[in-house]
């Protein structure tokens, strides 16, 4: 019989693998919370309607990238291909958002239909904080800064900051024209995806990675020489918060975004390590969509996070996570040996709950457990036989340096462990 295998672009994370993501989920999660966050949980599935209401349904992600099916119901549901959907549906049901400043983050799986490659994969992982409530440029730099402490406390190198500003919808709608006229002067240029686009969705035919059309990109009309005063001024003081906190950037003005539902500020923070997935955290302004989902007017501003491109890049740049490999490990030996081994690492479970204690099970001989003992990474072998027992100590033997082989009363055994790395 044929065995069956993983779906493609869907992957395991093994045992070896996931003190990284460990890692890295502990630190953003740490951090977030030090900024007043609070974590939030909705569903993997939604109504399909609800993504192309928020994200467009002349999108990529809308057209060709969602998992959508018809349930028993008849209902069309779709794996979620992003998270800000989800949060501001689930905001506005729950009444988290009305008249109120809510600082919101969630993790989990997102799904989109896509060519597996490095750092793609049609089930990844993301981080995402939404704020919602605050219209000023403040809130949008503090999450820059926020993503900028990730980079730090990870030791994540060579990631660049791109900004920009799509403005007001009115100074998009009038700016839309603008370019759509000068991209039809140049008709000939466009490639197929181009023309497609230019009717439905032209901002996205900036975005192109066409080498062939770089060129006329280049001249085109800038959407930041378009701008609306407010959208002007929100920008600068945006910039100004950046220059006093020594973050630098870059202004790109070719900076769309994928999703329709963003206004004002878009920001990224790229790499050139990953090569053509660059992008490890995007996000920015989106005020109009809490109403566009039929909830009150609420300014909103967020960003995401896709964990395997930090993963990797954590990898390439050697971070070693902290070891989850046991302190101890605890052998048994000898007649009646190992209801009384069980028994003590319970004990010291409870005076220590950070202990990682791994007794051992499966029979054996005394150079059998000692190999295994040693095979699991532990600082130190713990030996309980009968002597130990009668005496009521412990035998502890050194496996990972020249501490040697001692011998400890069981009562001190806890503080004994707690020295250990």
């Amino acid at each position: 019989m044929k065995n069956i295998q993983a779906v493609r672009g869907m992957n395991d994370l093994l045992p070896e693998e996931t003190p990284l993501w460990r890692h890295l989920e502990d630190t953003v999660r740490s951090v977030v919370e030090a900024y007043g966050f609070e974590e939030i949980r909705f569903p993997i599935v939604e109504k399909t309607e609800l993504f192309k209401r928020t994200i467009g349904e002349v999108t990529d992600i809308v057209e060709k990238e969602m998992y959508t099916f018809d349930d028993r119901n008849g209902d069309s549901l779709t794996l979620r291909p992003e998270g800000t959907a989800g949060c501001v549906r689930a905001g506005i049901e729950r009444g988290l958002l009305f008249n109120q400043v809510r600082r919101l983050w969630y993790a989990g799986p997102m799904f989109r239909h896509e060519r597996p490659q490095k750092g793609r994969y049609r089930q990844f992982h993301q981080i995402g904080v939404e704020v919602f409530g605050l219209d000023g440029p403040d809130i949008d730099a503090e999450l820059i800064l926020m993503s900028a402490r990730f980079w730090r406390l990870l030791g994540i190198e060579d990631v660049t900051l791109q900004l920009n500003s799509l403005g007001s919808a009115e100074a998009r709608a009038a700016y839309r024209g603008t370019l759509v006229e000068y991209l039809k002067d140049h008709f000939e240029l466009l490639d197929e995806e181009a023309r497609r686009r230019l009717d439905s969705n032209p901002l996205r035919i900036l975005d192109s990675k066409n080498p062939e059309m770089q060129a006329m990109i280049e001249a085109a009309p800038k959407l930041m020489e378009h701008l609306d005063a407010e959208s002007q001024e929100h920008f600068a003081g945006l910039k100004a918060i950046l220059d006093a906190a020594g973050v630098g950037y870059a202004i790109n003005p070719r900076l769309v975004r994928g999703l329709d539902y963003y206004a004002k500020t878009v920001f990224e923070w790229v790499t050139d390590r990953l090569g053509a997935q660059g992008t490890v955290c995007a996000g920015g302004r989106y005020d109009g969509l809490v109403g566009q989902l039929g909830g009150k007017p609420t300014p909103a501003v967020g960003f995401a996070m896709g964990l395997e491109r930090l993963v990797a890049m954590l990898q390439e740049g050697g971070v070693e996570p902290p070891s989850a490999a046991p302190h101890a490990y605890l052998m048994a030996m000898g007649e009646g040996g190992l209801p009384a081994a069980m028994a003590l690492a319970e004990r010291l479970r409870d005076a220590n709950p950070a202990l990682r204690l791994m007794t051992h099970c499966g029979g054996g001989g005394f150079k059998g457990q000692m190999k295994k003992a040693d095979k699991s990474g532990a600082r130190v072998a713990l030996i309980l036989g009968d002597e130990e027992r009668a005496n009521g100590t412990v035998t502890v033997k050194d496996l990972r340096g020249e501490g040697g082989q001692q011998s400890l009363e069981q009562g001190k055994l806890t503080d004994y462990l707690a020295t250990l790395p």
